[in-house]
This record gives C-alpha cells, structure tokens and sequence, in this order.
C-alpha cells in the first residue's frame, strides 16, 4: 500500500511534485485555505486533494516546501497536531534553511511525537520526460521517505544526521545562485562603464561555456529573484563565523531583492542584463550605480 502524502504548500514545486506522484498512484493532499485561485487551479490540476489541517497531519509522509521564512511557522503550526492526534507522519523539510533552522524545525517536530528528517531538494520541479529534481534526506528516519521513489521521485539518503542534507543544499546553491549573482553585478558594472560590448566579446571568444549558462540562468532568475532573497541570507547564516562569505551573500540579496521589484530602477537594470546577454549592445553607462 502507497503512503498517503500531505504537500504543504502547492506552490511551483510541490504542485510539480504532487503531480509527479499522483501519476504513479499516490493520494496527494494540500491545503487550499486561503490560496489564490490560481494556486487552487493549480493544485486541482496536479491532483491535490484539499483537506484541512487535522487531517492533513494524519499522512504517512508529510512534506513541508514552503519559502524559508515560513519553514518554522509551518513546524509550529502542525507539531501540535501532530501530538493531539497521536499518530503522526514523517515530516521532511524540504526548504532552503541552514542546518540551524533545520535543526530548529526537528526540534519542533520531535516533541510533538512525529518523525523528522532534514531534506534538500536540487533542481527544478519536475516535467514531463524528465528525472525531476533530487531530494536529499539525512536524519534517522531519512530511510522511510524512500518509499516516494515508487512516485517518480529520486530519493537521497544522505547520512544519519539531521542538519546534512541542508548543509549541502545551502552549498549548491550557493555556488549556483551565488555565480548568477556574480555574473549579474559585473554585468552591469560593464554596462555602467561603457564596457559592455567588449565584455560580451571576450566572454563569446575566451568562456563561451560561461556565457551560455549566463545567457540561461540570468533571465531564469528574473522570476524567481524575490523568493532567492531569504535564501541568500539563509546561506549567509550558513557560513557564519565566515565573515566575508556572510558579507557576499548578504550582498547577493541585497541585488535579488533589487531585481525583483518593477520599479524603474529595478526594471531598467533587468533590461540592460537582457540586453547584454542579447548581444552586448545595452545601453552604455547606464542604469545608474545602485546607492
């Protein structure tokens, strides 16, 4: 018999992975109270099923992918239930956390009585014709969320110690977030020194693999650089007591969050990286020097 699997939430991710599962045969449950509609279309369209809060803590396996800010309040909102029902899930959280934070949610978890297990999902959602991401767990019970490998899901165990599986999530995408950052701040330093077609040049002639992964991931982030923010300063905690890889992730979210807002500075910057990345013809000297 298949676990049942509560996903909280049907955001991108665990709608992608709710539908994974559900075409392999597994009951997905959710939360739709107070979704957007779209969010709710969505879930429906993955094969969530809704169910309120009591009922989703009686799942067999019980996946938590939420924003990182949310990671504790979603542990602090379930463990009591958890403990009044007295048959819990597996909790498995699955967020961009550090290991202390991760350490914080199974703390939470534990007490109420339920199984946790530290987890880190690496790559995107999953797509039709495609292995999907892979999701890394360490912890005790990390073995029993193998069963998801029968949904379609490439399952990690990573080791006994819960805080692992987080540790190599906030390296990965650190280097991987982290370059995308990079190339995007000496982008623009190009473009505001009137050095952006030179740039493009040398890279197409001297790191033509760099610039063709720059030309994927930068405009990928565009959408997503509002929910990298918490994560870059996830990875900041990380490397504490590092002060200077702290100071470089901090930055880092300093410019996701400029990014992400549609005003006309930051808009004008998202322009001038997509006009480089076309060719190096942005306009020169502009946009202005963030302040």
């Amino acid at each position: 018999m298949k676990p049942r699997v509560a996903i909280v939430a049907p955001g991108a991710m665990g709608s992608a992975i709710a539908q994974r599962l559900n075409e392999h045969g597994f009951q997905v449950y959710t939360s739709l109270t107070g979704r957007s509609a779209a969010s709710v279309a969505r879930a429906r369209q993955c094969g969530m099923h809704h169910r309120p809060d009591p009922e989703l803590a009686h799942a067999d396996i019980f996946l938590s992918i939420v924003p990182p800010a949310e990671a504790i309040g979603l542990a602090r909102r379930f463990a009591p239930l958890f403990q009044a029902q007295g048959r819990a899930p597996v909790y498995v959280d699955c967020n961009a956390i550090n290991p202390v934070n991760a350490r914080e949610v199974g703390r939470l978890i534990q007490e109420s009585g339920a199984a946790f297990v530290d987890g880190g999902i690496i790559g995107g959602p999953p797509r039709p014709g495609t292995p999907g991401p892979a999701l890394y767990c360490s912890g005790a019970a990390a073995p029993a969320v193998t069963a998801l490998r029968e949904g379609g899901l490439r399952v990690r165990v990573l080791s006994g110690n819960a805080g692992d599986a987080s540790a190599l999530k906030m390296s990965y995408a650190g280097i991987t977030k982290g370059l995308v950052a990079l190339a995007s701040t000496m982008m623009l330093g190009a473009v505001r020194n009137g050095t952006a077609q030179a740039l493009y040049d040398e890279l197409a002639e001297s790191q033509p693999h760099l610039l063709k992964h720059f030309a994927r991931a930068v405009p990928d982030m565009y959408g997503k650089a509002y929910r990298w923010v918490a994560e870059m300063e996830e990875i900041a905690g990380f490397l504490a007591p590092d002060d200077t890889g702290q100071d470089f992730f901090r930055s880092a979210a300093r410019l996701y969050e400029r990014l992400s807002r549609d005003d006309g500075r930051g808009a004008q910057e998202v322009a001038a990286l997509s006009a480089f990345l076309a060719g190096g013809d942005a306009p020169e000297r502009s946009p202005a020097a963030p302040a």
